[in-house]
């Protein structure tokens, strides 16, 4: 895709999206910044152990489970997904788990077509809705601030791991994480905290608090603005994907980037990259949105995964 086609679709869904949303940041003595980082930088964010989830199904596919780690919103604590098992012998197959961006927009769309193609191919497929998301979200106003980020995505952290544990102790050989766009986030954590994940692919991942957008509405850079010291304090946390290291090999990472993406500055990625060894990394000609459409792009991430879940998982040491 030509540049300037690819930015200036990245730039109208930016312009039409806080234009929708906005962006509202508190007063400073209300971003709870301080009780963020020490939380962010105790054991408590992403503990050494994580027990296995207590998996209910509601059907053939549709499965719940109870958060590994609350939170003040009752609607929220209750993790809900799908799993696309093969036809036979599931337990036999590997996992893909398929953690979507914000908003969720592949959940019920691009996901189960994904899922299809995956099965056909051999390997299982489970997909989670993240915290306050879709039917997690609570009915009235939550409070936002630093430290509730924090305790949010050390809660997404520990419900992927959770999903993780149960898959394996159901004897499934091997689970592989592919984050599209913020759930990228995620998965990059678990790469570097637990091994027992297979391999990754961060698609267009956001790896870190700080980022520049291009915004037109003046309320809505002045309130960015505001933001920037906080995110620049939880950016030295290991928040910031660049500051760690993954546990697992880097031949089993893949990081997928949008040069002309404008939701996020292809910059980082290539940070994380360097700091990550140079694992394998894709670089298409394409914005954050136009790369969700690269005719191809499904079945190239298929063969790269195949392998790699057949082979099992390997520690890296």
């Amino acid at each position: 895709m030509i540049a300037p086609l690819a930015k200036f679709i990245d730039w109208s869904a930016l312009q039409v999206a806080y234009a929708v949303v906005g962006l509202k940041h508190a007063p400073k003595p209300k971003w709870k910044l301080e009780e963020a980082l020490e939380f962010l930088n105790g054991p408590d964010f992403i503990p050494a152990a994580s027990d296995p989830a207590r998996i209910e199904f509601d059907g053939p596919r549709c499965f719940k489970y109870p958060t590994p780690r609350p939170s003040k919103i009752e609607e929220n604590n209750l993790v809900y997904g799908w799993l696309y098992r093969c036809e036979e012998r599931w337990q036999e197959r590997p996992v893909i788990i398929l953690l979507d961006g914000y908003p969720p927009v592949g959940y019920h769309t691009a996901f189960p077509l994904l899922a299809s193609r995956f099965n056909r191919a051999g390997f299982n497929v489970a997909t989670l809705v993240a915290p306050y998301d879709l039917q997690r979200r609570p009915r009235r106003p939550s409070e936002e601030n630093c430290l509730e980020f924090a305790r949010t995505m050390a809660q997404h952290v520990a419900e992927i791991r959770a999903l993780t544990g149960w898959l394996l102790e159901e004897d499934c050989p091997a689970v592989a994480l592919l984050g599209f766009s913020h759930g990228g986030w995620p998965a990059g954590l678990i790469a570097c905290s637990d091994a027992r994940i297979t391999c990754v692919v961060l698609t267009l991942p956001r790896v870190r608090m700080r980022w520049s957008q291009p915004v037109v509405w003046r309320r809505v850079r002045e309130a960015l603005q505001a933001l920037r010291p906080a995110q620049e304090a939880m950016d030295t946390t290991r928040l910031n994907l660049i500051l760690s290291k993954p546990v697992i090999p880097k031949e089993n990472i893949l990081l997928i980037e949008g040069i002309y993406d404008l939701f996020g500055a292809p910059q980082p990625i290539e940070e994380l990259w360097q700091k990550w060894e140079q694992p394998e990394i894709w670089r298409l000609p394409h914005g954050h949105i136009s790369a969700m459409f690269v005719p191809g792009l499904p079945g190239r991430v298929l063969r790269w995964l195949a392998p790699r879940l057949e082979a099992g998982p390997k520690v890296n040491v």
